[in-house]
């Protein structure tokens, strides 16, 4: 699942031979790999680190086989991976500025995503509505996770598995998580949903058309087309789309209820938060009221101001939550839903965005982690990523001082950070 290594785990993949020179590599069958597809070629690495490599892959042998995977399997899945440095540079790479969300937005449900979803819709029709019938998830839902997972699966990623999550393990940085992703990995192909060769997906290991991590595939992927795999990597995205729908259903999504809906707020409103869960009944007694009337829709939820007192509200609802397991980012769960809205037909945001903010830089947002972690009220780690933690530990350092909390991070938080 989407979207770099913001996921808490992700896939693995394996390389041939083959595939350091560009070579296409055919469908194994119908279904399974897709149709043909240039693999991203493995760029050289100095002999040094392809030897430490090597004598890692070796060494790991018997933490896989104590997991349960042949011998058979692991030889034949490792004897072609190989060290990929690219795999390292842009699991280094960091934008020196986080995007504002309602530039992710433009992108996220833009005109021509839209148009192609309403164009998913009608061409998968029959299918989205069986899948909707049994999980209860909304086509159109589902449909936004699949657009904004791999653009409804153009970009489904061309590296093989195994050797980026066998590079990730070995690098060391977070072995321990990419070695579990590995292991998973070999266990989807020891029971043959796919071969080496043809398991593809991003530089992280997220496979097929909605991004499913090895441990989430293991966990969550279903064979909805009945042909005996769990086949997430053909050009068929029927069981991707499944698998999607079964991953939100488990993960807490209710047959029938909304995601939330953008509200407006009273005067003076400052229960902010994920933290703040009340009833919609409740919410609408405190003075909470649907943008464009109307009532709030049934549920337990909280409020939340993803640009601060400046711009939208919303109300989240357990279906947001359960967007939020699939990619743990208030941006993202708004960019399905939004998506989703609009290929849908319905309205879309309606309140203005603070566009005039100016964006801060990656160090300027360590910093304010580092001045909330040294007043108390963050504990996480230092990584500049404006995550529900660290809106959560603004929204409680403004309570502190007497601010609005909106758990927003500007150039005016920071200030008042510096100054004490």
């Amino acid at each position: 699942m989407t979207r770099g290594a913001a996921r808490l785990a992700m896939s693995a993949a394996v390389i041939a031979v083959l595939a350091s020179c560009g070579v296409r590599v055919a469908p194994i069958g119908s279904g399974s790999g897709g149709g043909a597809s240039a693999v991203a070629p493995i760029p050289a690495t100095d002999p040094g680190t392809e030897a430490g490599f090597r004598k890692w892959v070796n060494d790991f042998r018997p933490r896989a086989l104590s997991s349960g995977i042949t011998p058979a399997t692991y030889d034949r899945a490792m004897a072609i991976a190989r060290y990929n440095p690219e795999v390292i540079r842009l699991d280094r790479k960091q934008s020196e500025f986080s995007k504002p969300v309602w530039l992710y937005l433009d992108g996220a449900v833009s005109d021509v995503r839209v148009a192609t979803g309403r164009q998913m819709l009608a061409r998968h029709g029959g299918t989205l509505a069986a899948i909707e019938g049994t999980y209860g998830v909304p086509r159109e839902i589902v449909l936004a996770v699949w657009g904004m997972e791999s653009n409804f699966g153009s970009n489904r990623g061309k590296m093989q598995i195994i050797p980026s999550l066998a590079t990730l393990a070995f690098d060391g940085r977070r072995s321990a998580m990419f070695q579990d992703q590995l292991i998973a990995a070999l266990k989807i192909i020891q029971a043959g949903d796919t071969d080496p060769q043809h398991m593809l997906g991003s530089w992280a290991g997220a496979m097929g058309h909605t991004q499913f991590m090895p441990t989430s595939y293991l966990s969550y992927a279903v064979d909805f087309t009945g042909d005996g795999r769990r086949d997430i990597w053909s050009d068929d995205p029927t069981d991707s789309l499944a698998s999607t729908a079964a991953y939100l259903a488990r993960n807490g999504w209710v047959r029938g209820q909304a995601w939330g809906t953008e509200v407006e707020l009273p005067q003076g409103f400052s229960a902010v938060g994920k933290g703040t869960r009340r009833s919609s009944a409740q919410w609408a007694a405190a003075g909470v009221q649907r943008k464009g009337g109307g009532s709030l829709p049934n549920g337990s939820g909280s409020i939340i101001r993803p640009a601060g007192a400046n711009g939208p509200a919303f109300l989240i609802l357990d279906n947001f939550r359960s967007i939020l397991r699939y990619n743990n980012s208030d941006n993202y769960a708004l960019g399905v839903a939004y998506l989703g809205e609009a290929i849908a037909g319905r309205q879309g945001i309606t309140g203005a965005w603070p566009r005039s903010d100016r964006p801060l830089s990656q160090a300027e947002r360590m910093e304010i982690q580092r001045l909330l972690n040294a007043r108390g009220f963050y504990r996480d780690e230092i990584d500049g990523k404006m995550g529900s933690g660290t809106m959560e530990a603004i929204s409680a350092y403004q309570r502190a001082i007497g601010v609005a909390p909106d758990g927003y991070p500007t150039s005016i938080l920071l200030g008042q950070l510096r100054r004490g």
